[in-house]
């Protein structure tokens, strides 16, 4: 074949996209399962800080997650976790929401009077740094979450929420500093996630 032809170039690089194609598509099936893995390892690390269970390694996860997290209960078509904490019952829901720039999530564990927050664990993709960003990386921040409730006296709306000036301590947390726009995120994936579970909280 004259490798100087038109012909010769396109067969040429049709071979090599397919070879290349090839590689790629084993290597991620190759990679798969270490990938669903360390997904499935993060996720527990996430329902763990949120009752409080901070640095801790893959093993250490692995063995308190089995020992802690009793029951993978279905709301609608929402999960939430039942735990055992020190012998008391912990209930963890998952957040997802949006920030400034992309998605954010989260946990909430509850106590067992399905009002009062033991914990919280907030995460983003594409938060900026030192702002937005503080929601995951501060866990100052995130433990000002303990304590509060999730419904104000009287009322069986959510009312957990982020607030630039509170004016309700006992069920608003001071805004992120710089970061209006993902503290509002935040808030209103409190409100929006916790309602998917309004049912369970209610159900004292």
């Amino acid at each position: 074949m004259n490798t100087n032809s038109n012909s010769y170039t396109i067969i040429y690089s049709a071979v090599i996209v397919v070879i290349v194609a090839f590689l790629l598509a084993f290597v991620y099936q190759v990679l798969k399962p270490m990938q669903d893995a360390n997904v499935a390892l993060d996720t527990k690390k996430q329902i763990l800080a949120a009752l409080n269970i901070r640095d801790i390694d893959g093993k250490q996860a692995e063995d308190m997650y089995t020992k802690v997290v009793k029951e993978t209960a279905k709301a609608g078509d929402k999960d939430y976790f039942v735990c055992d904490v020190d012998g008391q019952t912990k209930y963890v829901f998952p957040l997802k929401g949006m920030g400034l720039w992309g998605p954010i999530s989260g946990y909430i564990s509850v106590n067992d009077d399905k009002n009062t927050v033991y914990g919280a664990y907030f995460n983003h993709e594409s938060e900026t740094a030192g702002l937005g960003a503080e929601i995951k990386d501060n866990p100052g921040w995130q433990q000002k979450f303990q304590g509060k409730k999730i419904f104000a006296e009287g009322s069986d709306d959510i009312a957990l929420s982020v607030k630039k000036k509170v004016d309700d301590p006992a069920t608003q947390v001071d805004a992120v500093t710089g970061a209006t726009l993902t503290s509002d995120g935040v808030s209103d994936m409190l409100k929006n996630g916790l309602g998917d579970f309004k049912e369970v909280l209610n159900a004292k």
